[in-house]
């Protein structure tokens, strides 16, 4: 009863605190951890222990899923070489790095400890990433390394962490069996994670018209996926991941619009929480683990902790640059047919690739690894395990905080603008839409219309279309996909209603296949797809009232 009650405290403060982030513009996961922090120190307060049998069943696999469903497989897969060598490459090399630090400079860290150690703090987070550039509104394909590697780079630092608990159990590591047992949990995990995906898949077109039953089942998925890798001893990150991927990608055509209606505001709401219960029992774990060092110095440890995150921090800045420059895999190739907006981001390649290197928060993993070392070992207390806890919440709080806190202020300083790209995508999207449905009613309309019903049907597209061309040449902000119920005229309401249901199809099919040839934006298709989501809710809405 006493942990129910502090959780729906803890649900309160959750609540009031997103609240005041949207008035004062802060961003949620650092207010929440500084929260947290405060809340630990508290005297009465009750705490909650962040348990990692919990985080890593209950809460990892549906924030990966929900991380994974609104990436782009298209900008995924375009930039697979950038996110691999950060996700894989990078997270080996800071775990090198940090465990040469810890061996020769923190007294009693042997190279096992510090290896472990540096698994623990070597992965990015991807819910705090997210929650980090959040409305900043950064360019496309920053946004898509930061977020892709956040999601596989989980998987290569916590199999490097039981690597790490295998020499310290055994005494023993071996190099090339190390290796073999990578490329098996990495590609057996992506690999149970397609077939879960097919699995699901194959479900949801059995029950596509009950909404309830198919959103209930996206809850379930993330789960299933992720527990049945575990027991195959896979990569349960990288299953969740692939599934979520595989399944967003067949969703245009596999979910009717209650559904992802219905599933949008489950989801958001699901993850909402979750996110605010990780943040804030990050910072409530500070009490606990200080009270495990009573003996050690505060000021000494705080400059390990200080001396691990700049090591964290520094290694990313060199790894970044040295391998965009080095190897060009960043900004390889600037997609755009505007001439002006080419030269424009040459210009601003160092700084895109300064915000990718900078944006390295850590956060729920690490914490809840670290949480995971055991208590004992063959007998003993595991060595270390405290000084490992309060070095891994030092360098999330370091990298939340510092990193988080300075990354809006960077840009300014470094100059870059909001990118327009994004609005730009959407309005050409629904100019390429408009002029579509206008020649649709034109030459390919399944039934007849009357003259003057056709050009009322086309009349309000025609406009639309006249608002968007304007809409371009000021380049100004798109607007909502909208029909102006002004523009119809007083005309029978049977066949109007029986063109709109076909245009409605016709919309429909035509996002599919942009949506699988990847010509336009995944984000712009992703929107205009609710908006039409919104639109046949209306139109059935309008076809039952019509019926009684």
């Amino acid at each position: 009863m006493q942990h129910f009650e502090a959780v729906i405290l803890v649900l309160a403060i959750l609540v009031t605190l997103s609240a005041v982030a949207d008035k004062i513009k802060f961003p949620f996961p650092i207010l929440l951890v500084i929260t947290g922090v405060v809340l630990g120190v508290i005297r009465g307060f009750p705490l909650l222990v962040l348990d990692p049998e919990v985080v890593f069943l209950l809460f990892l696999p549906p924030l990966l899923y929900d991380a994974a469903s609104h990436t782009s497989w298209h900008d995924f897969r375009a930039e697979i070489v950038s996110i691999s060598t950060l996700a894989i490459a990078l997270v080996f090399f800071t775990t090198i790095t940090v465990a040469l630090a810890a061996h020769y400079y923190i007294p009693g860290f042997s190279w096992p400890l510090a290896f472990a150690l540096g698994a623990i703090v070597s992965p990015p987070d991807a819910v705090a990433a997210a929650g980090i550039t959040k409305g900043l509104s950064l360019n496309k394909r920053v946004t898509t390394i930061i977020e892709g590697e956040s999601l596989v780079n989980d998987a290569s630092a916590l199999i490097a962490y039981r690597f790490s608990m295998i020499a310290i159990s055994t005494g023993s590591f071996v190099f090339w069996q190390a290796g073999l047992q990578f490329t098996l949990l990495v590609c057996g995990g992506i690999l149970c994670g397609i077939i879960t995906g097919f699995i699901f898949v194959w479900i949801h077109r059995m029950i596509v018209h009950n909404s309830i039953v198919s959103t209930s089942l996206t809850l379930l998925t993330p789960f299933i996926s992720y527990i049945l890798a575990e027991q195959l001893h896979l990569s349960g990150v990288l299953a969740v991941v692939s599934t979520s991927l595989f399944i967003s990608w067949r969703s245009p055509h596999l979910f009717s619009y209650q559904t992802r209606i219905r599933s949008k505001s489950v989801w958001d709401t699901l993850i909402y929480i979750l996110n605010g219960f990780i943040f804030l029992l990050i910072g409530q774990q500070l009490p606990a683990v200080l009270k495990e060092l009573e003996r050690n110095s505060i000021s000494l440890i705080v400059l390990y902790g200080v001396l691990i995150s700049m090591i964290v921090i520094v290694v990313r800045l060199m790894w970044v640059f040295a391998t965009a420059y080095s190897y060009n895999i960043l900004w390889n190739k600037i997609k755009t047919t505007d001439t002006k907006e080419v030269g424009s981001e040459k210009i601003n390649t160092w700084k895109n690739v300064l915000i990718v290197a900078w944006t390295g928060t850590r956060g729920i993993v690490s914490m809840a690894t670290a949480l995971a070392l055991p208590l004992t070992l063959e007998g003993r207390p595991f060595p270390q395990r405290s000084m490992i806890l309060f070095l891994t919440f030092v360098v999330i709080f370091i990298t939340l905080v510092i990193q988080g806190l300075s990354l809006p202020l960077l840009i300014r300083i470094i100059g870059i603008k909001p990118t327009v790209l994004m609005a730009k995508e959407e309005q050409k999207l629904k100019l390429f839409v408009t002029q579509s449905i206008l020649y649709f009613i034109e030459n390919d309309f399944p039934i007849h219309l009357e003259g003057k019903i056709k050009r009322q049907v086309k009349a309000v597209y025609e406009e639309t279309l006249d608002q968007l061309q304007k809409q371009i040449e000021k380049e100004s902000e798109p607007e909502s996909w909208n029909v102006h119920e002004s523009s119809w005229l007083p005309v029978p309401l049977a066949p109007i209603l029986a063109s709109q249901i076909e245009i409605s199809k016709f919309r429909r099919e035509l996002l599919i296949r942009l949506h699988r040839e990847g010509a336009f934006n995944y984000q712009a298709i992703r929107k205009l797809e609710q908006e039409l989501d919104h639109d046949d809710l209306n139109l059935n809405q309008i076809l039952r009232r019509a019926d009684e």
